[in-house]
């Protein structure tokens, strides 16, 4: 029986834009962190687990997310909370 490699397997679907858009919300929105089954049975549309698999693989590359022990993290800095804290924060050094 032969192994494959990721660069032997011939891409059959290209995501959509929405496509994207759609994990990412659903990764942003999810309580805990969902391992990579977790979020496919949860998203709100049905899609072939490679086309999910590749929107993961490129949401890692462009430092989108991350994983850590099967459990998908959002690590991009678009945190809601995050900015509004950063803006209502005090300065505590002085422009030049």
């Amino acid at each position: 029986m032969a192994t494959l490699n990721k660069n032997d397997l011939k891409i059959l679907h290209y995501p959509k834009l929405d496509s994207i858009l759609m994990i990412e919300k659903a990764i942003q929105e999810s309580e805990d962190y969902p391992t990579r089954m977790e979020l496919w049975r949860g998203l709100p549309k049905q899609m072939q687990y490679q086309t999910f698999k590749l929107i993961l693989d490129y949401l890692e590359k462009s430092n989108k997310i991350m994983f850590k022990d099967d459990k998908i993290i959002w690590i991009f800095a678009n945190n809601k909370k995050l900015n509004k804290l950063i803006q209502e924060a005090i300065r505590v050094w002085k422009s030049l």
